[in-house]
């Protein structure tokens, strides 16, 4: 799998933009994707040391629109620790 592929998009809510400070960054990552993949597609994607990687399964909601309703897909999302001696990721820096 490519770097691309693993890495769908980042996560940029209010909880996540706290742990930047600490050095964690949220990304919704694909379903079949290990905690090593991760990893790797992200040192090799923003150039820095990864520590850690925290992975979850995010269950869809029940979604309703007048008499019909549904759930929303099932996704995966990966909180990423980076290094203490690692650089920042620059595409979180104006978001803060």
């Amino acid at each position: 799998m490519v770097a691309q592929d693993i890495i769908i998009r980042p996560i940029v809510t209010e909880k996540s933009m706290n742990e930047m400070p600490s050095k964690k960054y949220t990304f919704e990552v694909s379903k079949d994707a290990g905690k090593i993949e991760i990893k790797r597609a992200v040192e090799e994607l923003f150039g820095v040391k990864v520590l850690k990687v925290n992975t979850m399964h995010v269950r869809g909601q029940l979604r309703r629109q007048g008499r019909s309703q549904g759930y929303t897909p099932d996704w995966k999302k990966a909180i990423v620790t980076l290094s203490p001696e690692s650089k920042t990721i620059e595409f979180f820096e104006g978001m803060v």
